[in-house]
């Protein structure tokens, strides 16, 4: 495998905050699925994420999301592997995945709005 096969392989697979939010705000049709227990997803998620916790995934569970649109799993960040067992999962069923790099702690770092923080200002640390 060439070095540029791996990266053209990786952006096939993941995705960033700037990307996802670019998407929406352009009105690509993407679903993003919160891979986290209920309890986080009511807690606190993506704005119009839907709640699919990688333990109940299944045909059953899956039945009815859109098959052409691409599916975007997530989870807290770094730190958690929800979104992989999502993502796993997902594309086991014949769907199209993408993971969502950092989830939801690059997302607000990145000063995009979550369902807790909607109408906060974020400060992303990042000095812009």
């Amino acid at each position: 495998m060439q070095q540029s096969d791996f990266y053209a392989a990786k952006i096939e697979f993941e995705t960033d905050s700037y990307d996802v939010f670019t998407q929406l705000q352009n009105g690509e049709a993407l679903l993003l699925v919160d891979g986290r227990s209920p309890a986080a997803f009511a807690a606190e998620t993506l704005p119009g994420a839907i709640s699919l916790p990688h333990r109940s995934i299944n045909r059953d569970s899956t039945r009815d999301l859109p098959r052409d649109v691409l599916l975007v799993s997530f989870c807290d960040g770094i730190g958690c592997n929800a979104s992989t067992k999502t993502a796993l999962a997902l594309s086991r069923l014949g769907f199209r995945v993408k993971e969502l790099l950092g989830g939801i702690d690059w997302w607000k770092r990145d000063g995009y709005a979550t369902t807790a923080t909607a109408g906060q200002d974020i400060d992303c640390g990042c000095g812009g």
